[in-house]
């Protein structure tokens, strides 16, 4: 195996990793702050769950490995200038505590990376638009999916004594943590193992003369790699992105967590069934924004909301600009 290859795979798990203990929060937050899951608890079975969703399809890995770009136009090394670019803007994210989205920074860093190796010509424009319009409309589905579901609840449930409400509520929400658990699994957890595939790819590419891209498949041991590493991230958890979306955003009870996190794993797993790589932070966020819009607009700390969005505007322009610099940096090694 070609080294360049060997180091994107190294890369790659290593951003799945990142990727876990940065979006833990999105499956646990909601269950922690509520209460009605130990830490403990919460970090185990998140875990377990983000690994068997990873593995559970590959359709969102085929849309990253091969729907933004054709693997015969890069090389490996451009590959591991994306991932540099994303893993940089990820942690430097996760130090501010800003939820932003793994996904878009992949996207920028695959964007950037190839925009100064050939520059945006090979890019696939239709794929790329699919993850823009997954960005803005999941969390517009989300907000609208969260507020619907919790006025729903609130005329059914409305006339029950609050703390009978919540201890009920707070049996219900493991099962919804449990489900974005997995829901995150089956969409994030696939995005590195095209990331990997595509490599691959070009590898076989350069070998054969072209044609790879034909041939596009992700190995038994890509998809267990990654799923691992992404299982293993979310054990480390994220606590600094835990309370920016549990507790600095709005106050949950556990009914108002169950209705997040249901509403947001929803969104996801139909994402990941059409193989569209959304942002799982944007969705569990807009879905905590919709729960709290139908206590009073005023209950969510738009403050909070305003940075987390800012965040989300600059993800995809500053990840491709770090792509763009990793790639300058890597073809200079290369020659």
């Amino acid at each position: 195996m070609d080294t360049w290859v060997i180091l994107v795979v190294f890369l790659a798990l290593g951003f799945e990793y990142v990727n876990g203990f940065h979006d833990a929060a999105n499956a646990i937050a909601t269950s922690v702050l509520t209460r009605a899951l130990s830490i403990r608890a919460a970090v185990v079975m998140c875990a377990c769950l983000n690994f068997i969703g990873a593995i559970s399809s590959t359709a969102v890995a085929k849309t990253m490995g091969q729907g933004l770009v054709d693997p015969t136009n890069i090389t490996a090394s451009v590959v591991v200038a994306a991932l540099i670019g994303a893993i940089l803007w990820d942690l430097i994210t996760w130090h501010y505590g800003l939820p932003t989205s793994s996904t878009h920074a992949l996207v920028g860093g695959i964007v950037g990376a190839v925009a100064g190796h050939k520059g945006l010509a090979v890019l696939k424009y239709e794929g790329i638009h699919k993850v823009l319009v997954g960005l803005v409309l999941s969390p517009v589905v989300g907000i609208l999916a969260a507020c619907t579901v919790m006025i729903l609840f609130l005329w059914i449930f409305g006339k029950k004594a609050p703390r009978k409400l919540n201890r009920d509520f707070r049996h219900w929400q493991i099962l919804s943590a449990g489900l974005m658990a997995f829901s995150h699994g089956s969409n994030d957890g696939q995005k590195t193992m095209g990331i990997i595939a595509m490599a691959l790819a070009s590898g076989a590419a350069l070998a054969h003369g072209g044609g790879a891209a034909a041939h596009f498949v992700i190995p038994t041991w890509v998809k267990l790699s990654c799923a691992c590493a992404m299982g293993l991230g979310s054990g480390a958890g994220g606590w600094r992105i835990i309370k920016t979306i549990g507790r600095n955003m709005i106050e949950l009870q556990p009914i108002q967590g169950c209705v997040a996190e249901s509403s947001a794993a929803v969104v996801i797993l139909a994402a990941s069934h059409l193989g569209a790589p959304i942002s799982t932070t944007h969705t569990i966020s807009s879905t905590i924004m919709g729960v709290g819009m139908t206590k009073r607009f005023s209950a969510v700390k738009w403050k909070t909301v305003g940075n987390v969005v800012m965040a989300w505007i600059l993800t995809l322009p500053l990840s491709a600009l770090l792509g763009f610099c990793a790639v300058e940096v890597v073809q200079l090694i290369v020659r």
